[in-house]
C-alpha cells in the first residue's frame, strides 16, 4: 500500500529523489520532467512575457538542482520546487519593476489555449493582483491543498482563504462584465 502512494504519474517520487540527491541526473530530470507543466502554468500566471516565464523555469530547476541535498520530506518535492519558482518570478517581477517602461505591452494571445473559455478564463485570472493570481493558480490549476499553498506563499491558512475569496468575486465581476459597471460607480463619486 506504501509503494502505491508514492506512485505519482509513473515516477516513484521517494525513490527518484533520493537518487537524485544522491547525484543521479536520470532521476532528476524525471522529477522535472513530472513536474514542467505545473512550473509552466504557475509562472505563465505570474509573469507575462514567454521569455521571463522560460528564465523563472530554467533558474528553479538549476537551483533545485543544487538545492535538493536540503530537502528534508521527499514527498514535499512538488510544494519544494514551486515555493522556489514563485520565488523566482517574484524576483523577475522586482527587477523589471526598476526599468522604466516605454508603452504599454499588449496581452499575448498566442498561448496553449484552444478553447475560447480557457483562454477568456486565463486572460482573467491575469487581472488579479499578484497575491490573488498566486493563490488562484495554486489552488484551481494546480490543486493543491490551502494548506499547502499556505507554506508556499508565507501566509497564514486563513489568508489563502480570504484571497480566493476575493479572488472569486472579482473573477466574477469580470466574466460577467460587472467590473467595468463598478469601476465607473467609483469614478463617479
Amino acid at each position: 500500500m506504501e509503494l502505491v502512494l508514492e506512485h505519482i504519474g509513473g515516477t516513484n517520487l521517494d525513490s527518484d529523489v533520493r537518487l537524485a540527491k544522491n547525484g543521479d541526473a536520470a532521476a532528476f530530470e524525471r522529477l522535472v520532467q513530472e513536474n514542467k507543466i505545473s512550473m509552466y502554468r504557475v509562472a505563465k500566471g505570474i509573469l507575462k512575457s514567454e521569455a521571463d516565464v522560460g528564465d523563472a523555469v530554467q533558474e528553479t530547476i538549476l537551483k533545485a538542482y543544487k538545492g535538493l541535498p536540503s530537502l528534508r520530506k521527499h514527498a514535499y518535492f512538488k510544494t519544494w520546487l514551486i515555493k522556489i519558482l514563485i520565488n523566482e518570478c517574484n524576483s523577475i517581477l522586482r527587477r523589471q519593476k526598476r526599468i522604466v517602461l516605454m508603452g504599454k505591452i499588449k496581452p499575448d494571445n498566442a498561448g496553449t489555449q484552444t478553447d475560447h473559455d480557457s483562454a477568456e478564463l486565463m486572460n482573467a485570472v491575469k487581472c488579479l493582483d499578484d497575491d490573488l493570481r498566486v493563490v488562484t493558480i495554486l489552488f484551481y490549476f494546480e490543486d493543491l491543498p490551502i494548506k499547502t499553498i499556505s507554506s508556499i506563499v508565507n501566509v497564514p491558512e486563513g489568508t489563502v482563504k480570504s484571497r480566493l475569496s476575493r479572488a472569486r468575486v472579482k473573477l466574477y465581476n469580470v466574466l460577467t462584465g460587472k467590473e467595468g459597471v463598478q469601476n465607473e460607480r467609483k469614478a463617479n463619486r
